[in-house]
């Protein structure tokens, strides 16, 4: 999955190296839940299977090998899951809250 420009710094210099070496050289080039072949259409949907590199304690700076995973896109995603709902209902809450002290400041003259 692509790096977020605001996480970029977030991630070592070396990142492109470790992501190489997680999924070509320990994955093998696979999926290491589902076993999908990157660049192959996945087994289950069709689609061009794309590996990333995820961090399965979702922390970035985390680089340590069991920390990482090679996933195609439906594992990774699956795996994200209840992560990205906790991420999306944090910033709504925020959100929502910020726009309820926007509403209860007088107007500006």
């Amino acid at each position: 999955m692509p790096i977020k420009p605001e996480n970029k710094a977030r991630y070592p210099k070396n990142w492109k190296a470790i992501s190489e070496r997680i999924r070509f050289v320990r994955a093998g080039n696979k999926c290491e839940f589902c076993g999908a072949v990157n660049y192959e259409p996945h087994p289950i949907t069709g689609s061009k299977v794309i590996l990333t590199v995820a961090h399965l304690d979702h922390t970035p700076e985390n680089c340590c090998d069991d920390n990482l995973r090679a996933l195609c896109q439906r594992c990774h995603l699956r795996y994200d899951s209840r992560h990205h709902a906790r991420t999306v209902r944090t910033t709504r809450d925020r959100n929502s809250g910020q726009q309820a002290l926007e509403l209860s400041r007088p107007p500006e003259p």
